[in-house]
């Protein structure tokens, strides 16, 4: 297809100088993707706590977490201020899925949060302990 007052030989050289400056863009983003996301947080360096499935709990509260790397894993409970109220368990976690286990009439009645912490990380959720 030639357009009226241009030659073929203008349309070819224009269709390549358009295509060149498209694949310099595309590269330039790519580049610059690649750039950003050098410093990106790596998921698999973090524990993941797991949502109380039972709340409001009562009795024993089971706290679920699952981590890529032993490392030292802090399970503690927080007040409604988010200060700290009870350490559950402070000790090394093993790769993969990890259980401690809580007995919640130990506390009184309540909105509380729990959370872990390692030496990388601080994860805090919110619970309602109501027992009896």
């Amino acid at each position: 297809m030639v357009l009226v007052g241009f030659s073929f030989g203008d349309v070819l050289i224009g269709m390549l100088w358009v295509s060149l400056v498209i694949l310099v863009v595309y590269i330039f983003y790519k580049w610059l993707l690649n750039r950003l996301s050098k410093d990106a947080i790596q998921h698999q360096n973090y524990c993941v706590l797991s949502i109380i499935e039972n709340n409001p709990a009562s009795g024993e509260i089971v706290f679920y977490y699952t981590s890529n790397e032993v490392k030292n894993v802090k399970i503690l409970i927080l007040d409604s201020q988010m200060n700290d109220f009870l350490e559950v368990s402070n000790e090394e976690c093993s790769k993969g899925g990890n259980i401690v286990r809580f007995d919640s009439t130990r506390i009184p009645n309540g909105d509380y949060f729990y959370g872990l912490i390692a030496e990388n990380q601080k994860n805090v959720k919110k619970m309602t302990v109501i027992n009896g």
